[in-house]
């Protein structure tokens, strides 16, 4: 309950999440058939970057002012969104921007001040007070039988690894057929890795992850990345990722910097 996006809008991660967000989205609409966007630790939806909390922490500097400053046409399609919108846009923000008549969103924010600042923001979406997990409970499997579901906590409980394994693999057994999208922080590599052998160890089948590592992973006191586990990736999503991600790296890295993509459990 004391975590609020607002003072890490615009960050590196947010550009990682956001610009690969957009090519999910993107994906899943090559196909007419409509699908369900459900975001499960929505946040207000969209963020001043010059005033309030993100004022504060500037982590814009290191993230949206690098990337927009850059023009890089690899993230064209993430920063025209972002300058067409105006306030610094989150994923409901995105989702919102990109949905055809035929999509659904679903916002889901714990917070209740949050919850109601993303209802003034977004009248015109579905948006719940509600624990993000149980979100996962609530709303799947959905009628439209595609769904692409964003999952972004906030990590500040030290057992959110587990939490987030137990709860994906639950989520996957109801709808297996679901475009799980699963953002996690990178600050030493161990936590990660028990992350992964314990999804292993489920019946979820098909998972590549996509990682951004602005500096090596080696101060478990820093964000020195972050990570996106992609389950039931949609076809050619993971070609158009690599050029997002090569293009992040250069703009938003520090000595040491890296990237990658990698399949960890096979179809």
């Amino acid at each position: 309950m004391n975590y609020r996006h607002a003072f890490h809008a615009g960050n590196f991660a947010d550009c990682f999440k956001h610009a690969l967000l957009i090519a999910l989205l993107r994906a899943m609409q090559r196909k007419d058939k409509p699908f369900l966007f459900l975001d499960t630790h929505a946040g207000i939806g969209r963020y001043d970057l010059s005033t309030g909390p993100a004022e504060k922490t500037r982590e814009r500097r290191d993230g949206i002012a690098r990337v927009l400053a850059a023009r890089d046409p690899a993230l064209a399609d993430y920063t025209g969104l972002v300058e067409r919108l105006g306030l610094y846009p989150g994923s409901p923000a995105i989702a919102a921007a990109l949905a055809r008549p035929t999509d659904r969103i679903i916002a889901c924010e714990l917070h209740p001040e949050d919850a109601a600042s993303l209802r003034r923001n977004f009248p015109n979406i579905a948006v719940h007070e509600r624990d993000g997990y149980a979100a996962l409970r609530a709303f799947l499997p959905p009628p439209e039988r595609r769904a692409l579901i964003l999952i972004d906590p906030p990590f500040e409980r030290a057992d959110e690894f587990a939490t987030l394994g137990a709860n994906l693999a639950g989520a996957h057994a109801r709808f297996k057929t679901g475009v799980f999208a699963v953002w996690y922080p990178i600050k030493h590599r161990a936590p990660v890795r028990d992350f992964w052998e314990t999804l292993k160890l489920t019946a979820i089948r098909d998972a590549i992850t996509l990682e951004l590592l602005r500096r090596p992973a080696l101060d478990p006191a820093r964000l020195n990345g972050c990570g996106l586990l992609v389950i039931n990736p949609p076809y050619g999503f993971a070609d158009t990722a690599s050029t997002i991600l090569n293009a992040l790296e250069v703009i938003c890295g520090e000595p040491g910097h890296s990237s990658a993509i990698a399949r960890i459990i096979d179809e």
